[in-house]
């Protein structure tokens, strides 16, 4: 996804109109409603939208939680896109000429009330693809005393997919999703892809099993609208496309996958690097005991004034 740099240095206009689509879940009614606000730079949706809650109109329901783009929890549809609205500047979509932001709830998605909607069959389709490590051996599983041998190409190799933070917006924007209730969806493919390329998994041929019972590989049309609002450039247009080649291998009987093997753990061996001379260590703290356990910190060193 794009991203305008630049936008939280710039001023946007000094009042803002925040046009939001409403629902009310009780009456069954969906209105537009809209707010004027003054802003200030640096103000994001997320921002306007916690104002008009606290100082407007307090009936006014979206979901939020971390406000830095980790958590994916404030997705919604900003001037027709599917965005973040922690990551989105009001200076970015109102400008002097058109002081407007409209505000809309994810695509594709039930409406709760307002700007929440439900993720259940969302998650539901993610659980549906085992999004997790599977081991065959279930002596390994329950009792671990070895470690996995990965090497960084093989990690690289997956490892933009464990950035996904399940916001669904890659969803909101596909017009699969929309259009064919069985899809997976974007999201859920990519997650399968990044187990399938995980060189520590052994649960390939379950998933693909899977995948090609489902038929949701082939519903894809490749619009790639799905990477192209992804707020973490994760590109999950591209993980389908490496599913329908690994599908393809597998049904020639090609597929192949190299396991990571269990080894010993890593020893370390090098010489513990002296404290600097300037260094200075607290009154009554032991380094050598706190690297064979646990540090205990003495509730009466916090309560002191």
């Amino acid at each position: 996804m794009p991203v305008d740099l630049k936008a939280v240095t710039r001023r946007p206009p000094e009042v803002v109109k925040v046009r939001v689509k409403r629902f009310h879940p009780e009456k069954g009614q969906g209105w537009w409603q809209t707010y004027e606000i003054k802003t200030y730079r640096g103000m994001t949706v997320l921002d306007a939208l916690l104002k008009i809650k606290a100082e407007v109109d307090h009936t006014l329901v979206f979901r939020y939680s971390c406000r830095m783009g980790v958590c994916g929890s404030c997705g919604v549809v900003v001037n027709g896109e599917p965005r973040l609205s922690c990551q989105t500047q009001i200076s970015e979509k109102a400008t002097p000429e058109r002081p407007e932001v409209v505000v809309e709830p994810l695509y594709n998605f039930p409406v709760l009330r307002d700007l929440t909607t439900d993720f259940t069959e969302f998650f539901e389709k993610h659980r549906k693809v085992r999004p997790y490590l599977i081991r065959l051996d279930k002596q390994e599983r329950e009792n671990p005393a070895l470690e996995y041998e990965q090497r960084p190409e093989e990690l690289e190799a997956f490892y933009e997919y464990t950035l996904c933070i399940s916001c669904g917006l890659c969803d909101a924007a596909c017009p699969v999703y929309a259009s064919n209730p069985r899809f997976l969806g974007p999201q859920a493919l990519a997650y399968a892809y990044r187990y399938l390329a995980d060189s520590r998994d052994e649960g390939w041929r379950l998933r693909l099993e899977e995948l090609e019972r489902d038929g949701s590989v082939y519903r894809c049309h490749f619009a790639a609208s799905c990477s192209s609002v992804c707020p973490k450039v994760v590109d999950p247009a591209g993980a389908i496309q490496r599913l329908r080649r690994a599908l393809l291998a597998y049904n020639l009987r090609l597929f192949k996958k190299r396991t990571a093997k269990n080894v010993e753990p890593m020893k370390v061996s090098a010489e513990r690097w002296p404290l600097p001379p300037e260094a200075r260590l607290m009154e009554g703290v032991d380094l050598e005991a706190q690297e064979k356990g646990a540090p205990v910190i003495p509730k009466e060193k916090l309560l002191e004034d």
